[in-house]
C-alpha cells in the first residue's frame, strides 16, 4: 500500500506489543495483534 501511494525504500520495523495493559490485551494476545513502525521516503 505504501509503494502504491508513491513511497520508496519502505522499511518495516519489528513487532511491538502496543496492547500491554489495555482493556483489549487478552483479545490482542489471542489474535497475535502487534504494532509495527514504518519508515519510507517520498521521492520528489
Amino acid at each position: 500500500m505504501l509503494t502504491e501511494s508513491g513511497f520508496a525504500e519502505v522499511v518495516i520495523g519489528p513487532p511491538v506489543d502496543t496492547f500491554g495493559g489495555a482493556g483489549g490485551e487478552k483479545s490482542a494476545r489471542r489474535f497475535g495483534v502487534f504494532g509495527y513502525a514504518f519508515l519510507a521516503r517520498k521521492p520528489g
